[in-house]
């Protein structure tokens, strides 16, 4: 008899939810393998920004030092910048927090993957899966990978998890119906610049294109716009300084004489979505489950908090209950965030949204650091 490899859970994605989820899911004495089809210590298209939330929880999880560690410059204010006016809010300390962070994924995710090991979890890079595996009843037991050599092995689990990003493996597979989607889409794209001051986080804003500066590793910024996807296909450039300089004037003041240093990484929009999110043997969370348009730099905090609130379902035997929790969470940020990446707004209209989103995320950082057992209420 052919003896089968068997695991608590299986993993597919070593991202910032995969990651996440893995190492709290070992700390607990699970047994876990996680599997990806890139490398460690790549980058990634991302938000970058990381809000108290997510700060918060790599604090509280001891991963905020070694994000410390690769330079990642603490942000002690941040800016919202409406056409040429200025709002500026200094970070205050908060549950031992005191200031925000934007890694590089290749920072983020590596951090992440190095304390889930330590905690005992298996990684296998540049593995894929190839496909799910099935008991008589339906239930997913368990999955079959696929190494670069062509090689495949079937694994045994628990728990398979999706952590595959927007394009999920896991989602296609066991056929997870999108439940909620939203109507507008943001196109964005972003660089590396050399030359900029750090002066924490700058959200520009302007009539149909939003924009900023968010200081990240190695004494670079991460310069970024966003327009409706036809305003790109319009313009024809996908260059962030191509297209701030015709839609966000007071950004193109801004990063004039600075150099931009790397190539652009370009999203031309998709509307968010959740989708159902666990079934018999399987969950999605980070990006294979919900995602929300960049235009609120808010994923990677969502990623995180998902990946916590799974990992607490798996171990207290409640799956089930991780998708609406999470829509309880997000509902009412979802529509906010729709509204904006809409852009068809005016400034004074803008403003608003941010008060109601400031809201929501405050109500969302004190679930998150167990000051409050109160939630935003679900739209």
């Amino acid at each position: 008899m052919t003896q089968r490899t068997q695991y608590d859970a299986i993993i597919i994605g070593a991202r910032c939810a995969g990651a996440s989820t893995a190492m709290l899911l070992a700390r607990s004495g699970a047994r876990v393998l996680v599997a990806d089809h890139g490398q460690p210590g790549t980058d990634t298209m991302s938000t970058h920004a990381l809000m108290r939330g997510a700060v918060f929880q790599l604090h509280k999880w001891g991963v905020l030092d070694a994000i410390r560690a690769e330079g990642t410059p603490a942000v002690r204010r941040t800016t919202f910048l409406y056409g040429s006016e200025e709002i500026d809010i200094d970070i205050r300390a908060s549950g031992g927090v005191d200031a925000l962070y934007a890694p590089r994924r290749s920072c983020l995710d590596l951090a992440l993957v190095r304390e889930a090991a330590a905690a005992g979890a298996e990684f296998r890079f540049g593995t894929g899966c190839a496909g799910l595996l099935h008991d008589e009843s339906g239930r997913v037991i368990g999955v079959r990978l696929r190494r670069a050599n062509g090689q495949t092995e079937d694994v045994f689990s628990g728990i398979v998890i999706g952590a595959d990003g927007r394009r999920s493996a896991v989602a296609r597979q066991v056929k997870a119906r999108t439940v909620r989607t939203a109507r507008f889409t943001t196109a964005c794209t972003y660089a590396y610049f050399d030359g900029l001051p750090d002066r924490g986080f700058r959200w520009h804003h302007a009539p149909g294109a939003i924009g900023g500066i968010i200081p990240t590793n190695d004494g670079l910024s991460c310069v970024f716009v966003g327009v409706t996807p036809d305003r790109m296909k319009a313009f024809g450039s996908v260059t962030p300084e191509g297209l701030i300089a015709g839609n966000v004037p007071v950004l193109a003041d801004e990063i004039a004489g600075a150099r931009r240093v790397t190539s652009p990484v370009v999203f031309r929009g998709e509307p968010g979505y959740f989708r159902q999110s666990a079934g018999p043997g399987w969950a999605l969370v980070g990006d294979a489950g919900y995602f929300r348009d960049p235009a609120t730099a808010h994923g990677i905090t969502d990623a995180l908090r998902d990946a916590e609130i799974l990992a607490n379902a798996i171990i207290g035997g409640a799956v089930a209950q991780f998708p609406a929790l999470r829509m309880k969470l997000s509902g009412r940020f979802f529509d906010l965030t729709d509204r904006v990446a809409s852009l068809q707004w005016t400034l004074p209209e803008l403003m608003d949204l941010h008060r109601q989103l400031n809201e929501d995320m405050k109500a969302n950082q004190k679930w998150i650091a167990g000051m409050t057992s109160e939630m935003p209420v679900a739209a």
